[in-house]
């Protein structure tokens, strides 16, 4: 059955990208030509950011509660990133339509090579690209499903929460804590509120997984193009033992530049449409990773204790994906000026002057940024991390005083 599922998200058009188009296109962020079904989507859309506007709204009658405030503001900012992501998506549709074809294109004329070794270097960027893709998809919908199941699991474990909301000192807790125009105190407005809740985390899962993994791959795809330019750059004038003529060396010379000039523009679109939603996510991420650890420091059951924990691993491993494929295309960006040192320049007279503007295009490095300020790479992994822990520290020592 799983088989079969994965092999329906294949499509030989889109070789690297086909499970992460299709699933651009289920949740409706490649919005459809057909114009019912376009204004569906758009339809859908608004109602999640009605929904996360109702999660604001709700903020202001739990502000009391400390425990509930933290985890409607975590859970609240984590869908701002997501609203943010999908609209700008869909404002850049255009942008994202045409990184994604030039991906699919260059990816298509690389896979026609008889290079044995630039086949096992595409082969195993498919591989890694599929295993990211559904490992993040398995850790996204598990966070979503332990969402959802949260209010039954505590109501079937825990005597004393049932014994409460029997004698109505406590109330039932919600799949995600929001304002509903009803009353969800009495057990039909709490099963419509949750109801309306489960979809919106099914929705916002789907939304996140979509636009994460479709970036995710394309950084893959940016650092396998960059390794296959040094390959080929290696070959501009053939091997040792076969050389080319100087009208082919000419020529790979020509769409060795071609290929990189075409890298930059699109990496530097690619990284337009991206920046300003990592640098809004890494300032939600340190505040999320503080509160949940604040969370589960605090935490008086083992059950509460696990979702939030797996929670955590979630948010960490969200940044990590970003932090950590950026900063590989950085450094490979970086070698692939090696590519021509290691051809055969040295039997070649007549094309050097065309070989050091080559090397001048190959000096422009790809590097993926968070806004003006900051570049995704570990470093900056870390240092969120370190602002995260003195976060914690200080809500940590702020409770304590109290």
């Amino acid at each position: 059955m799983i088989t079969y599922i994965l092999k329906k998200l294949e499509n030989p058009k889109q070789v690297l990208l086909g499970p992460n188009v299709k699933a651009l296109k289920f949740w409706g962020l490649l919005l459809p030509e057909n114009v019912i079904l376009k204004y569906v989507y758009i339809c859908l859309h608004i109602s999640i950011i009605y929904f996360t506007a109702t999660e604001y709204v709700d903020i202001w009658f739990i502000k009391s509660d400390m425990n509930m405030l933290l985890e409607n503001l975590k859970i609240t900012m984590l869908a701002s990133v997501s609203v943010v992501k999908v609209s700008t998506f869909l404002i850049w549709q255009n942008s994202w339509r045409d990184i994604i074809d030039y991906v699919t294109e260059s990816d298509l004329n690389q896979r026609k090579t008889t290079d044995e070794t630039n086949i096992a270097i595409i082969k195993q960027n498919t591989k890694y690209s599929r295993k990211i893709t559904y490992l993040y998809w398995s850790l996204m919908y598990t966070t979503v499903v332990i969402v959802m199941v949260q209010p039954i699991m505590k109501y079937v474990f825990s005597q004393t929460y049932r014994d409460n909301v029997k004698s109505g000192e406590q109330s039932y807790i919600q799949v995600v804590s929001s304002w509903v125009p009803f009353d969800k105190s009495n057990i039909l407005g709490y099963l419509a509120a949750c109801a309306f809740q489960s979809y919106a985390a099914i929705y916002g899962g789907g939304w996140i997984t979509s636009f994460d993994t479709t970036a995710i791959v394309t950084m893959v795809f940016f650092k396998g193009e960059l390794q296959l330019l040094r390959r080929d750059s290696a070959k501009i004038f053939g091997v040792k033992d076969n050389p080319v003529s100087r009208e082919e060396a000419e020529t790979r010379l020509k769409n060795c530049y071609t290929r990189h000039v075409n890298l930059i523009k699109y990496s530097n679109l690619f990284d337009s449409c991206l920046s300003p939603i990592m640098l809004f996510y890494m300032f939600v991420c340190s505040v999320m990773l503080c509160v949940t650890a604040y969370q589960i420091r605090t935490g008086t059951s083992m059950l509460q204790t696990i979702l939030q924990v797996e929670y955590l691993v979630f948010g960490v491993s969200q940044l990590f994906m970003y932090c950590w494929h950026s900063n590989d295309v950085m450094y490979t960006s970086q070698e692939v000026i090696y590519g021509p040192y290691e051809s055969r320049w040295w039997a070649e007279n007549a094309l050097r002057k065309d070989l050091v503007i080559l090397l001048g295009q190959y000096r422009k490095e790809i590097v993926f940024s968070a806004g003006p300020f900051t570049n995704l790479t570990l470093p900056t992994f870390i240092s969120i991390l370190k602002g995260a822990y003195s976060y914690y520290t200080l809500l940590t020592k702020s409770q304590i005083d109290i």
